[in-house]
């Protein structure tokens, strides 16, 4: 029998902790860099916890959290008692769901469309033009788009040079949600194909040469070599959407309502506003924030059971 067999279990654990210590002290000054990330993580994502309490407390900002009176679940069954509250979830769930499915898709295609360019001068320049949107905030970007649907906006223009009657499209709820998803799509899919631009330059071109050999068409190539090569990105990415299911979109969604389309625009982050910064009703805005977060956590990690289920990459 060997030294290394015979060895007992306990010489075993501290020669493994041996190594993992002469590894931390071989990296010291990297694990001192991380130092500051894990402070800012630490400060502002785990103490922060402590303020959900609130949900269940009776909040007053004149005695502060600790010496406010619980009340368990109250603001919860207050939540579920509203009939406004259900309004609010469809709405949230179905601009999500829309966002989703229609813009989910786009930033795939325009970078496949992408990565078939040639010319590099070209590709730069879209690259540049598609990702500039990203970079404006809502309240400049929903301006825009304000300008562009308002009764004297370029759009409506252009319906009376076809001789069409003008249409207030902001103030229209049935092209209120319509507007969302298209703006959420223009304004981020150039940004949101960056990754998938990186995951097409690692598929590997020998496959690509091979398919050749075997008389694919481009077609026959993109759809044998190029989604498959890049599947575990879009599955990770999908998860990643999700677990967002209930952010519908607080910015471009405060800054292009009206109480008009309050019927079809209003979600759960605006209601949160209203009663949290407006109302002054801190208890029952944390108890909707916190039922946001819990549904979100359960979205991410069924999606990552799935996706794992089905022998995809995924989060963990």
């Amino acid at each position: 029998m060997s030294k290394q067999q015979a060895s007992l279990p306990w010489q075993r654990q501290s020669a493994a902790k041996h190594t993992k210590w002469h590894r931390i002290k071989a990296y010291k000054w990297l694990y001192v860099l991380l130092l500051p990330s894990i402070a800012y993580f630490f400060l502002f994502s785990i103490v922060p916890y402590y303020g959900l309490t609130i949900a269940f407390k009776n909040f007053s900002p004149f005695v502060g959290i600790a010496d406010s009176p619980w009340v368990g679940l109250r603001h919860f069954e207050r939540l579920m008692e509203n009939p406004d509250f259900y309004r609010l979830l469809r709405n949230t769930l179905l601009i999500s769901l829309y966002k989703l499915g229609f813009g989910f898709p786009v930033p795939i295609l325009f970078a496949l469309l992408l990565n078939e360019v040639r010319s590099v001068v070209f590709k730069r320049s879209v690259q540049t033009i598609t990702y500039f949107p990203h970079f404006l905030s809502w309240v400049v970007f929903g301006g825009i788009v304000v300008t562009f649907l308002t009764p004297s906006g370029v759009i409506n223009a252009m319906l009376k040079a076809f001789g069409m009657a003008p249409v207030n499209f902001l103030v229209d709820q049935q092209f209120f949600r319509p507007i969302l998803v298209v703006t959420g799509i223009l304004k981020d899919f150039g940004w949101s194909a960056i990754i998938y631009l990186a995951a097409l330059a690692g598929v590997n071109p020998e496959l690509y040469h091979s398919a050749k050999v075997d008389g694919a068409g481009k077609f026959q190539q993109m759809l044998h070599v190029t989604l498959p090569g890049i599947l575990p990105t879009i599955s990770l990415m999908l998860i990643i959407n999700l677990s967002h299911l209930l952010d519908a979109g607080f910015e471009q969604i405060f800054v292009l309502m009206n109480p008009t389309v309050y019927e079809v625009g209003d979600i759960i982050d605006t209601y949160v506003y209203r009663m949290g910064l407006e109302k002054g009703q801190f208890s029952v805005a944390t108890a909707v924030g916190l039922f946001k977060g819990v549904i979100g956590f359960v979205l991410i990690v069924s999606a990552n059971w799935l996706l794992r289920r089905f022998d995809q990459r995924s989060i963990w």
